[in-house]
């Protein structure tokens, strides 16, 4: 089935192209959901939820650009929409370890696994862990950011920074494992 039949018949509310629409992309829909979550189990509600979203505004798709550009649009405002609605948070404070060791890891800072990297990131406090996603992965500016999130420019900025400090701690405070 092409893609304009699979949209055409998701359309129409037919259960088995939604199904082929959710094998075919939930895959690259789930990787947005990790970058975004707390963990795999939040990424999982995630992408579900995005799948609902996708199958009640497909309608909505009127074939000018990528589909799969729009269905990664649906998936991070999804996510965005979630955070938006929950509490405000306060500002997470990194304390140290009490014996003083740092956590251990995979490798120096240069020979990280992309796994280490990626639970880096989703331990982040989340205010700093979506600003990341956001502006390093995504590519969006702090103009953006921060319509997005209801924020100032300034507080995306800040948010950024301290993101960047708190990871780059991390990888520079990872123990080597050595076999």
């Amino acid at each position: 089935m092409t893609q304009k039949e699979l949209i055409r018949k998701c359309k129409k509310g037919n259960r088995a192209a939604q199904e082929e629409l959710y094998r075919t992309y939930s895959a690259v829909l789930f990787g947005i959901c990790l970058k975004y979550s707390r963990n795999k189990t939040e990424a999982e509600d995630n992408l579900h939820d995005s799948f609902m979203t996708v199958y009640e505004k497909i309608h909505q798709f009127r074939d000018k650009g990528s589909f799969e550009g729009w269905l990664k649009r649906i998936t991070v405002n999804t996510v965005l929409q979630k955070y938006r609605k929950k509490e405000p948070l306060s500002l997470v404070e990194e304390t140290p370890d009490p014996d003083g060791d740092p956590e251990p890891g995979t490798g120096t800072g240069e020979e990280l696994s992309l796994g280490t990297l990626l639970q880096f990131v989703q331990e982040l406090p989340e205010k700093y862990r979506i600003t990341f996603n956001l502006y390093v992965l995504d590519g969006y500016s702090h103009k953006e950011i921060s319509e997005s999130l209801g924020t100032s420019e300034g507080t995306s900025k800040s948010n950024l920074a301290r993101a960047r400090a708190i990871l780059r701690d991390r990888i520079k405070n990872t123990k080597i494992n050595i076999a």
